[in-house]
């Protein structure tokens, strides 16, 4: 055990100059993926208008969707060509990679195929109205082309940080933000073909990380990949899905949260002054602008897993309590900037997504509000994140997965559906405060409870 603390550094190096080096270029990553949406709703928000938002409010869900099939495959292929090259398993380590290539494929295009087919029942489901809906419709038929290459190029991505390359994969990511960001504006403003050019945009962006992440394929450094490898397997499947089904039940979770918030947006929209366009559109925004917020705790995130997960193997609880208290005070920095920000200059930061003249006027209205009461425990939800990872860093991932559900599923849903009844629209934006609220309590107790046993007990290692 010592000799093994020696080797590695996570075992000996500064936990801060430990969190720097992992949590960096994890933030980057993230930071940028982020920016697909964000950039397309400010351009769509300036060359359309709300509406324009609204539809990809409404479409989002599917990206949502697309993301839990990306991160269980990637995720779960990922983790187990880790553990096979752990254990010094080169040649069940490429069949893993072969076949989850194959999924990455198989599974995108399915994906796809499934939502040209069904495409309006699914828009309708997810909270489309009936001046929503043409836009909708045209913004997610091309963006369904983008599928297939959203999960091929994130599951590659998952694939060459496992392989040692974090910064082969977040070139990757990068590469298709900026070309997303160069496009947009030119289909949408020069070329005039509004939703149409933000979509043709980010597909176009897609398709070129897309190809730069599979051309990893033959840069791949731990095996040596053969053409034999490359075959679906069932039980390869299963092995694969397993592994990175937590991280695909939690985008589900989050997909079940926006269809129901939207439904409710609409039904409680139609009975205020706002009408069900306006509080869709600002919604989207205001939970797109928070997830730069979010993109750089999950980053924090992934940065301080590996420090606390090998601490907590190595039975060096000090370290792996000090890794916890400096990544939630990171993250304090971090999310009151936010909170600052969104609370002091709201109207700054929508603006960003159109003017907030004429008939815009009741639209920023409510958005201000909105972003006011949904953000206001921001802080205390980047704790409750951070937490509920702890326990997956820790070797407990089924405790991590169901208190990171939590706030989504055991709370936020309910306390949609019921405050409402008694506030009306005011009661869903209110919802999220209540919710973050309660859950950060549940979190803490079982953080409290874990950091007082630890070291005493070696349940669950």
């Amino acid at each position: 055990m010592n000799e093994v603390k020696e080797k590695n550094p996570l075992g000996y190096e500064s936990i801060s100059r430990l969190l720097r080096q992992f949590a960096v270029p994890s933030i980057i990553a993230m930071l940028v993926s982020s920016l697909y949406n964000l950039v397309d709703q400010i351009f769509i928000g300036q060359g359309v208008g709300y509406l324009g938002n609204s539809a990809t409010t409404v479409a989002f869900p599917l990206t949502t969707i697309c993301l839990a099939i990306t991160l269980t495959i990637g995720i779960g292929t990922a983790g187990r060509y880790s553990l096979y090259l752990g254990q010094g398993d080169e040649e069940h380590a490429a069949k893993t990679v072969g076949c989850g290539i194959v999924m990455m494929f198989g599974f995108g295009i399915i994906y796809a195929v499934l939502i040209e087919l069904f495409i309006h029942p699914m828009l309708n489901a997810f909270g489309a109205t009936p001046e929503v809906l043409p836009y909708a419709l045209e913004y997610t038929r091309i963006t369904a082309i983008g599928m297939p290459f959203v999960v091929i190029m994130n599951g590659m991505s998952h694939l060459a940080r496992s392989d040692g390359s974090p910064t082969y994969s977040m070139t990757t990511m990068i590469i298709g933000a900026v070309i997303n960001t160069i496009l947009d504006p030119i289909f949408i403003f020069v070329c005039k073909w509004g939703v149409a050019g933000a979509a043709w945009a980010t597909v176009i962006g897609q398709m070129v990380s897309c190809v730069f992440a599979f051309m990893y394929v033959r840069k791949i450094k731990r095996i040596t990949l053969r053409r034999e490898h490359i075959r679906f397997s069932v039980k390869e499947l299963g092995a694969t899905a397993m592994m990175g089904l937590s991280n695909g039940l939690t985008q589900v979770a989050l997909t079940l949260v926006q269809i129901v918030m939207n439904n409710s947006l609409v039904h409680y929209g139609n009975l205020s002054e706002y009408g069900p366009a306006i509080p869709l559109a600002a919604s989207g925004i205001v939970m797109k602008i928070n997830s730069i917020v979010l993109a750089i705790v999950i980053g924090l995130i992934q940065g301080m897993s590996p420090i606390i997960g090998f601490n907590y193997g190595a039975r060096q609880y000090d370290r792996v309590k000090a890794t916890y208290k400096l990544a939630v005070k990171c993250e304090l920095v971090i999310t009151f900037i936010g909170f600052a920000v969104f609370q002091l200059f709201p109207r700054q930061v929508l603006s960003l997504f159109g003017s907030d003249k004429g008939d815009q006027t009741l639209y920023f209205d409510f958005a201000v509000r909105f972003m006011h009461i949904f953000l206001i425990f921001l802080p205390l939800a980047g704790i409750q994140m951070i937490s509920s990872n702890f326990f997956s860093a820790i070797g407990k991932p089924a405790r991590g997965a169901v208190l990171s559900l939590t706030r989504q599923v055991l709370f936020f849903i309910p306390l949609v559906l019921i405050l409402p009844l008694f506030m009306g629209i005011n009661g869903i934006m209110t919802a999220a405060p209540v919710a973050d609220l309660i859950s950060f309590a549940v979190v803490m107790v079982f953080i409290i409870r874990e950091m007082r046993d630890m070291g005493t007990t070696v349940s669950g290692y």
